[in-house]
């Protein structure tokens, strides 16, 4: 399917930060409102966005948004994803649930070690500065998986947000990979920090995030 670079800039916009309205887009892409429409309108032809019912302003007229569909959230790149869950029914078939649980934590082990690599090992007392780096190191690790990572400072933390699951079809049938990415997350940042999901896709959010805290804030602020 192509899409001109525009148009992809577009998709990428509305992946990152959720439906938006046709002057918000024009502003971050520093594109003309009649522009932005147009090549929403050949998007809408494509089935990869749609647009969503107005919503009442505090002042002016309703404002409607666009939105990625299902089909648009597919346009992203999902490396393999059919042979890889195909691949999965296989293993299940032949050593049950637990052998498919059991593959799932040995590639996120292998992922963890490398990912380790580029992040210091966890201390049970992890300073500030330290948390920070290594969120940021997770961050540009996942981002160069395909996760199109991102973190954003709380007053009280950090939110690692996940905009692209490449193996969200994998994840639809084996719930596992959640938890075992998880897992990882916890073993990475070390047990100095506090990791709570607030966004899931597998329960209709439209993104991955992750609410960090470092222990000591949590009892500092019991």
């Amino acid at each position: 399917m192509q899409v001109s670079r525009s148009q992809r800039h577009i998709l990428r916009s509305l992946k990152l930060r959720g439906p938006q309205s046709v002057r918000i887009l024009s502003r971050q892409l520093e594109m003309t409102t009649m522009g932005v429409r147009h090549h929403l309108a050949d998007l809408a032809k494509l089935e990869l966005v749609e647009q969503q019912a107005a919503e009442k302003q505090h002042r002016g007229r309703p404002v409607s948004r666009w939105a990625l569909t299902r089909k648009g959230n597919d346009w992203f790149p999902r490396a393999g994803v059919e042979l890889a869950r195909e691949m999965l029914e296989v293993v299940e078939v032949c050593w049950g649930r637990e052998g498919v649980e059991r593959m799932v934590d040995e590639r996120f082990h292998r992922i963890r070690e490398r990912y380790r690599e580029a992040i210091p090992g966890p201390q049970r007392k992890v300073p500030e500065q330290d948390t920070r780096q290594r969120v940021e190191r997770l961050v540009n690790l996942l981002g160069a998986d395909g996760y199109m990572a991102e973190a954003r400072l709380l007053p009280d933390g950090w939110l690692l947000v996940q905009n692209h699951c490449p193996l969200q079809a994998c994840a639809d049938s084996y719930p596992h990979f959640c938890e075992a990415e998880k897992r990882m997350f916890c073993e990475l940042l070390g047990p100095g920090v506090i990791i709570e999901q607030t966004d899931h896709l597998l329960k209709g959010d439209r993104r991955c995030a992750w609410r960090i805290r470092r222990v000591a804030e949590v009892e500092r602020a019991a």
